[in-house]
């Protein structure tokens, strides 16, 4: 199988209305240049700073979600549509990546597990579990593209993620995102390739860009990388689309080179699990 993905990157602000309509239009750029397999990057709706009020949750049936849905349905791609608040049980929400199929259903919904709560050098803090409840479940999304696995920006430095959803299938995974510019400059890049090399899989890694609020800055470089761990297309450092070409053949010559996958000692998920920090 081959066909074309593209990653979106967006530079969203607390205006609803501009986002969404951006959304829809870089989206639609990506369509019309060929890509089947399209992300948004995580908070494409509403990006909020650190201590706001929470935002409400988005309705997957009305707004510019559905929107989003029947451009998708219009255009006949596979959209892993970023983050939206989605509300949770316990009265705080998910920050949940909804799969849209290219009949404009939801085909898989993944709920971020590993939230950012950290205080970074300089005076830059985020606590996401004040609003944000984690997911528990590892997600691969059968789609018309294929199996694609599902993660969110922060779940990028806990390789065992990756892992399982390669284990699970995952030919390629999205990571939608807002790295910081303070830890993107440095790790962003080199964290995505490792993801790629270590699973063989692509990765596509829809990114948020520049001053999205007056305290809140992202690093962008948004990107797909091959399972070689070659980055072969990036978004320049504005807002925009990359597109490169998926080719399942070339994975699987690849996989066959270098069969680390199947050498993996699933045990070891084991040892991690009775040794962590949750026994």
């Amino acid at each position: 199988m081959k066909y074309l993905a593209a990653t979106v990157q967006m530079t969203s602000t607390n205006d609803l209305v501009r986002n969404a309509e951006r959304a829809l239009e870089l989206v639609a750029e990506a369509a019309d240049r060929g890509a089947t397999l399209i992300g948004l990057p995580e908070n494409w709706l509403i990006f909020r700073e650190s201590g706001d009020p929470r935002p409400a949750p988005v309705n997957v049936d009305s707004g510019p979600f559905a929107e989003l849905r029947a451009l998708c349905k219009e255009k006949e791609v596979t959209l892993v549509a970023g983050t939206i608040p989605e509300a949770a049980p316990s009265g705080k929400l998910f920050n949940t990546c909804h799969v849209i199929g290219p009949d404009g259903g939801i085909v898989a919904s993944y709920r971020k597990i590993h939230l950012f709560d950290v205080s970074i050098s300089g005076g830059e803090a985020h606590k996401e579990s004040e609003h944000i409840m984690p997911g528990r479940e590892a997600i691969v999304a059968k789609t018309d593209s294929g199996p694609v696995g599902l993660t969110i920006c922060y779940d990028l430095r806990f390789p065992e993620l990756f892992r399982l959803l390669a284990l699970r299938g995952a030919r390629v995974i999205f990571t939608p995102a807002a790295f910081t510019l303070h830890t993107g400059k440095d790790h962003w890049i080199a964290l995505l390739r490792a993801r790629a090399i270590e699973n063989l899989v692509y990765i596509v890694a829809p990114a948020q860009y520049g001053q999205n609020t007056k305290k809140r800055q992202t690093f962008g470089k948004s990107l797909i990388a091959d399972p070689w761990g070659n980055v072969i297309a990036t978004v320049p450092d504005r807002e925009g689309i990359a597109i490169a070409e998926i080719d399942f053949e070339a994975q699987d010559a690849i996989r066959a080179q270098l069969p680390s996958l199947k050498h993996f000692q699933s045990w070891l998920f084991d040892e991690i699990k009775d040794n962590g920090s949750n026994k």
